[in-house]
């Protein structure tokens, strides 16, 4: 992580002064850096000495962080990673510039790697990740769209980053025979993760959450959550959420009162529950491969992923 780190703050160096200082910004901010680790680990998992990893894994985090920078502008958030958002310092252009530059760097890395398996991989996760954006506007502050849009948008916005980042391990270490289940596992990982953080949107702290608490309500994010509670509430509580989500009709002591539904009607827990039901089937896919320490760290991060939510 010492050289992913280094590599990161290279290529996100240009003489256009504005573009290192956007990404700096958000890079720098800290972020839990687990994409990388995961295709550090995937790797490491076969014994693997090359440089390759170190370059996709630097690639993975550059996806990422464009993602961030773009949602941020499609969300009008204000806060990330416990700062103010990119765009409210330099402004929605800069910030979908500088992502833009940021998965240009990504691909010339891939390229650098020489490996055309890997590029397709992370090529096509870009792709789905777009269509998973897409998929989220599209179904925008709307009550209506059901649980299967909502696991369509977290699979392709999260998951699938996740699923590229754990394929690229046996990809470049030259044992394709265990791409498949380190690949199911990084997608099981990706959808724990995004069902906690959902979930952490009502039961966390902007602590823990690096943006405020009750930010996906006041964007009006129909998430797991609160399409459950939505669902098993009174016809007084559908009146809140279809004032808070439909109406985009937020007001401060609303993120209150919709904790106290999630928990009420067991949405929070109902959530959690689903988190750990992917968790246990990614730990399963990781049966699949050699038993060394590195499948225990891998182990580990699942059960990192489903802790952040008590």
């Amino acid at each position: 992580m010492t050289k992913v780190n280094a590599l990161i703050a290279t290529h996100a160096g240009s003489d256009v002064t504005m573009i290192p200082e956007v990404a700096d910004h958000l890079i720098s901010s800290g972020g839990k850096r687990i994409r990388p680790m995961l295709t550090l680990g995937t790797a490491k998992l076969f014994d693997y000495e090359g440089e390759g990893d170190v370059k996709l894994a630097t690639a993975v985090e550059y996806m990422h962080t464009a993602t961030l920078l773009h949602d941020d502008v499609v969300d009008d958030s204000a806060m990330r990673r416990g700062k103010p958002a990119a765009r409210m310092i330099w402004g929605n252009q800069a910030s979908v510039l500088v992502g833009d530059f940021l998965l240009g760097q990504a691909f010339k890395l891939m390229v650098d790697v020489g490996s055309l398996e890997a590029l397709d991989v992370f090529s096509r996760a870009a792709a789905t990740i777009s269509e998973g954006e897409v998929r989220q506007l599209a179904g925008a502050k709307s009550l209506s769209v059901g649980e299967a849009h909502y696991m369509a948008v977290i699979d392709a916005k999260t998951a699938a980053l996740f699923a590229a980042a754990t394929a690229a391990g046996p990809i470049i270490a030259g044992t394709p025979e265990y791409r498949a289940p380190l690949e199911s596992y990084g997608r099981n990982l990706g959808l724990a993760f995004q069902l906690i953080d959902d979930a952490l949107d009502f039961g966390g702290d902007a602590e823990t959450l690096g943006k405020n608490v009750g930010d996906d309500l006041r964007e009006g994010k129909a998430t797991l959550p609160v399409l459950l509670a939505y669902a098993r509430g009174s016809a007084e509580d559908r009146a809140f959420w279809e004032r808070c989500i439909e109406k985009s009709d937020v007001r401060d002591e609303d993120v209150l009162t919709a904790r106290d539904l999630v928990t009420a009607t067991g949405a929070l827990a109902e959530t959690r529950e689903r988190a750990q039901a992917f968790a246990d089937r990614a730990l399963n896919d990781l049966s699949a491969v050699p038993d060394t320490p590195m499948r225990e760290a891998l182990a580990d991060v699942v059960g990192f992923a489903v802790a952040r939510l008590h």
